[in-house]
């Protein structure tokens, strides 16, 4: 399963790619290269943040949903309170506040694969 990791944060990406060594993880910086790397590797699994330079993760999921209305992202972000209802109406599918736990960001990335898995 690949995963592709968008969050301006090098030290965030790195950890969560560690974290995550059992999936192939791939990586963007802000909103434009994750729509390109979503257009170049097609993920089964989006972990979007939202306040990115570029383009935001709101707008990066509204682009990324324009090519796979299926896709399956998940925001997460330290402005979810803020902007909960405009990040879910973007397309995001659960929204994961940071600092997240890392067993429920797994179980999280594991129960949408799973629904993604039998569609």
């Amino acid at each position: 399963m690949r995963i592709l990791v968008a969050d301006d944060e090098v030290l965030l990406i790195e950890l969560t790619r560690h974290m995550l060594s059992d999936y192939d993880v791939i990586t963007a910086m802000n909103g434009i290269e994750a729509v390109e790397r979503y257009k170049e590797y097609t993920p089964d699994m989006v972990l979007m943040d939202i306040r990115m330079p570029l383009m935001d993760g709101i707008e990066a999921t509204k682009e990324i949903m324009k090519i796979d209305p299926n896709a399956k992202i998940l925001a997460v972000t330290a402005c979810a309170r803020i902007r909960a209802k405009e990040i879910l109406d973007a397309g995001v599918l659960e929204i994961i506040e940071k600092p997240f736990d890392l067993q429920y960001l797994i179980d999280t990335i594991e129960k949408y694969l799973l629904v993604c898995a039998r569609t």
